[in-house]
């Protein structure tokens, strides 16, 4: 019973969703009440089965918007890459990064379905050297054009070593509106939180050839916990 009370302390929702859950708990509970009130000597089934839709979805809602705390369980970074996001490993391949890079790199992507925490963490620790937010599409976020032609934000960060990581939070389909919390110059760790996507959407991770990958395709992944990488 304490190991479940100490979880349930750990969890708590993102700052975020606040406008959206108090917006749609308001909404969800005028809507049910008048269908209650003008349909329900109609029929009583057709409400409770409508009510019963309402509140799975303001469940999902809420799980969506959940910020978990956690902390990386390792006691050394060097070198590690940590899973910026909940969700699956969608893309494990060397591609060619235009944007920053020019020249080819292995990406790795994270796709968060709408039952994932959308919270972003820090993947390495370092120098936040750029960050820049692009405006773009809104396909479906598993496609390979979304990582270039959605709307994303970009952000490169240069570990003690000197090596540059590129991480890409990507809207989806649903997505509009991307967070990102770091700026230039500043220093950031693993731990904190690089930013938030609302709804449907991908985090790529741009690392150097010869890096050692610890996923594979389809592998679920834990914001912050999940060791995607060795530099």
């Amino acid at each position: 019973m304490g190991k479940k009370l100490r979880k349930l302390r750990k969890i708590r929702l993102h700052h975020e969703g606040t406008a959206t859950l108090v917006i749609g708990f308001v909404a969800l509970a005028a809507f049910n009440a008048l269908m209650f009130f003008f349909l329900y000597n109609l029929c009583p089934t057709c409400c409770y089965i409508v009510l019963g839709i309402c509140v799975v979805v303001y469940l999902v809602v809420l799980n969506f918007f959940q910020c978990p705390v956690r902390r990386f369980a390792g006691d050394d970074t060097q070198r590690i890459v940590v899973a910026p996001a909940d969700g699956k490993v969608v893309v494990v391949e060397e591609v060619e990064e235009d944007e920053y890079f020019h020249d080819r790199r292995i990406m790795v992507s994270i796709f968060m379905s709408l039952f994932n925490v959308h919270a972003n963490w820090v993947p390495v620790e370092g120098i936040v050297r750029k960050v820049v937010h692009h405006n773009g599409r809104f396909k479906a976020a598993w496609l390979p054009k979304a990582s270039t032609e959605n709307e994303r934000s970009t952000v490169v960060i240069t570990t003690p070593e000197g090596t540059d990581i590129l991480v890409r939070q990507i809207a989806g389909a649903m997505a509009r509106r991307i967070v990102t919390y770091l700026e230039e110059g500043e220093e950031c760790y693993i731990d904190e939180h690089m930013g938030f996507i609302k709804f449907g959407s991908r985090v790529d991770v741009y690392l150097p050839l010869g890096t050692k990958i610890n996923v594979t395709l389809g592998q679920k992944t834990t914001g912050n916990e999940t060791i995607i990488a060795n530099l």
